[in-house]
């Protein structure tokens, strides 16, 4: 299991993530008011400025000051240091 640090101690499970986007899209703030008429808008930011929302596959919608882009960046697998053999070894 996956987990996205999300800011202020926040932290969500990677595997229920279906898209990470920006706020500032008509659409976006439709979903993100249906998702508080339902009941379903967390509200991660702690009173800051909303930067990211994540969109998860239960339907609910998480809201986050952190860019989208970081979140994003945090999510992805970390690759892991590859030693190159150059076969100049004697």
């Amino acid at each position: 299991m996956k987990l996205i640090n999300i800011g202020f101690g926040n932290i969500v499970s990677g595997d229920r993530v279906i898209a990470i986007v920006s706020p500032d899209s008509a659409p976006i703030k439709r979903i993100v008011q249906e998702s508080k008429d339902k009941g379903l808008l967390i509200d991660a930011t702690c009173g800051r400025r909303t930067r990211a929302v994540i969109i998860t596959d239960s339907d609910h919608v998480i809201l986050s000051a952190i860019q989208t882009e970081t979140i994003a960046g945090r999510a992805e697998p970390k690759e892991e240091y590859k030693e190159e053999d150059s076969g100049d070894e004697d």
